[in-house]
């Protein structure tokens, strides 16, 4: 069980994937899930001869030739999906789900277009065309653009099950966020009890109910899934963490995050002239590639500089020409107050150079998380003990029989349960 600072999905993935905790795998980003140097449970298989189907799991890594597909999760830049033939579909989904606290989304025509031709050809279904066209009917009149979550859950069912159809995997992964997502923003709405900070009677007409609907969005897919996969197939959910109420800052005003509205101004006035890529991430996360350490370097020295009212703007992690970080401020923030950079003198509105992204975050992660296994033979057991997440991976190849390499030590499952 890992603590924070490493308690976060993008690591607890990486256990589960690989069979190592943080402390033998080291990855403590997202999108860096390419560093792993072991192979996970769809390279092992895949390497005993089984097809594998991987469908936006977190943080993956694979080797190739791979005996399958992968479509990694939203946020990875530098993992590519495989075969490419999936890229017009993972480039659509990327943006509108790293850049969806803009109003605009920065899509071309051209991905669009791709988008839908791929769509179209690899599974898109009547009801999730009826979904979407009520989803956005219903935004023209109500507040209800907070359940587009679902409407990407909807697109990768189809998308898997095509694939499911097309390669008849062995193993295949499904990987959602939705109601993760829903979780970290409404628990507010879901236990106000809790909270100092109280919503109005609007916003819980509207979504004190928005986590029960994404777990009940989430129960109809896995229905789904059972109907498609059949009753010989072992099933398993698995969470990997679970969130609470996170209360710690409801005396600053609550936890709301900022995003920059553009990198390339940020950066200029930090400062920063050489050249760089940026990859937006998760939430007020974002990474940086410079062309070399030096430039990585000055970079991180300017950016730090960058400050509100004396606390520093951004939180900088440098690993090689790679700036991982985010805007650390968690609080409101008045819209006079100026952003600073103490090297030049120069200052600006904070608004000018970044937007607070809409609602508050109310919920925070715990190491517990739910873990449900149905073999084929349907038979109930209750286990009230916890399981390591690097028993996962063990217990996927002792179901399939395949021997497992030397690194994955975790005890598996597997002898917990009788026939």
């Amino acid at each position: 069980m890992e603590e924070p600072p490493f308690l976060e999905p993008w690591i607890q993935w990486v256990n589960v994937h690989s069979g190592l905790n943080y402390e033998r795998h080291k990855i403590f980003e997202l999108d860096e899930g390419q560093k792993l140097t072991v192979p996970c449970i769809w390279d092992v298989l895949s390497s005993a001869g089984l097809r594998v189907g991987i469908c936006g799991s977190m943080n993956v890594r694979y080797e190739t030739p791979l005996n399958g597909y992968v479509l990694p999760d939203p946020w990875s830049t530098v993992v590519a999906p495989y075969p490419t033939s999936l890229q017009s579909y993972c480039r659509f989904v990327q943006k509108n789900v790293t850049e969806h606290t803009n109003e605009r989304l920065p899509l071309t025509k051209a991905e669009y277009f791709d988008f839908a031709r791929f769509m179209l050809r690899c599974g898109l279904s009547f009801n999730t065309v009826t979904a979407l066209i009520r989803q956005l009917l219903s935004e023209r009149t109500r507040q209800t653009r907070w359940k587009r979550a679902v409407i990407l859950d909807r697109l990768q069912f189809d998308v898997f099950h095509y694939y499911f159809k097309k390669l008849q995997p062995h193993f295949s992964t499904f990987f959602l966020n939705s109601t993760a997502h829903f979780q970290h923003l409404y628990w507010r709405n879901m236990e106000p009890e809790h909270f100092k900070i109280k919503p109005t009677s609007d916003e819980q007409a509207l979504l004190n109910r928005a986590i029960l609907f994404g777990y009940q969005e989430m129960d109809r897919l896995v229905e789904r899934f059972r109907k498609l996969c059949g009753p010989n197939t072992t099933l398993i959910l698995c969470s990997a963490l679970s969130q609470q109420a996170c209360l710690k800052y409801e005396d600053h005003g609550g936890k709301c995050f900022h995003r920059p509205k553009g990198f390339a101004e940020l950066l200029a006035f930090a400062g920063v002239t050489t050249p760089y890529h940026v990859s937006p991430l998760m939430s007020e996360e974002f990474h940086l590639y410079f062309n070399s350490e030096r430039d990585a370097l000055a970079a991180e020295a300017q950016l730090r500089e960058l400050q509100l009212g004396g606390e520093g703007v951004l939180r900088i992690r440098r690993e090689n020409v790679v700036l991982s970080g985010g805007c650390s401020i968690f609080h409101p923030v008045a819209r006079t107050a100026a952003l600073t950079a103490s090297g030049s003198g120069r200052s600006v509105p904070f608004f000018d150079m970044f937007y607070q992204a809409e609602g508050m975050k109310s919920g925070m992660h715990h190491p517990d998380g739910l873990l449900w296994i149905r073999y084929p033979n349907h038979s109930h057991q209750v286990h009230t003990g916890k399981a390591s997440l690097v028993s996962i991976a063990p217990t996927i190849l002792d179901v399939f029989g395949v021997p497992r390499p030397v690194h994955m030590t975790g005890p598996s499952l597997l002898s917990r349960h009788v026939a």
